[in-house]
């Protein structure tokens, strides 16, 4: 969906095609609606960059997540060795697709995605 009156909700660009984010699915194939309600009163706008680091963000949350569950011993995507192989490969991307922008994201902390990669670095899941 294009919307071109308004300004992205992330960055605050104005004068640009504006996306709001549909149904989906997660890093780890999960469905769930990435769409706010119809009858949501204010619904999200992003800018094309802001669309694409709003999905980075996702997959940071949910890999950040799985590797909580999977530090507390709890059941999680991550104890996978593929999935867990996949998960860090996307982090290191996430990293390098930060550290390529010549802006600053106003939707992922560049330290936040680093510490999360040291993090998987120290966890051993095996075969």
């Amino acid at each position: 969906m294009d919307f071109t009156a308004g300004s992205c909700n992330a960055c605050g660009a104005t004068g640009t095609a504006l996306m709001k984010l549909s149904l989906g699915k997660d890093f780890f194939g999960r469905a769930y609606d990435r769409l706010s309600p119809s009858s949501d009163q204010s619904p999200k706008w992003y800018c094309e960059s802001c669309s694409m680091q709003k999905n980075l963000q996702r997959d940071f949350r949910d890999i950040s997540t799985e590797t909580d569950k999977l530090v507390a011993g709890h059941t999680s995507e991550l104890s996978k060795s593929d999935e867990f192989q996949r998960a860090t490969l996307r982090v290191r991307e996430i990293v390098a697709l930060l550290d390529a922008t010549q802006t600053h994201s106003p939707l992922l902390a560049s330290g936040e995605v680093a510490r999360l990669l040291e993090r998987l670095h120290t966890i051993t899941v095996s075969a």
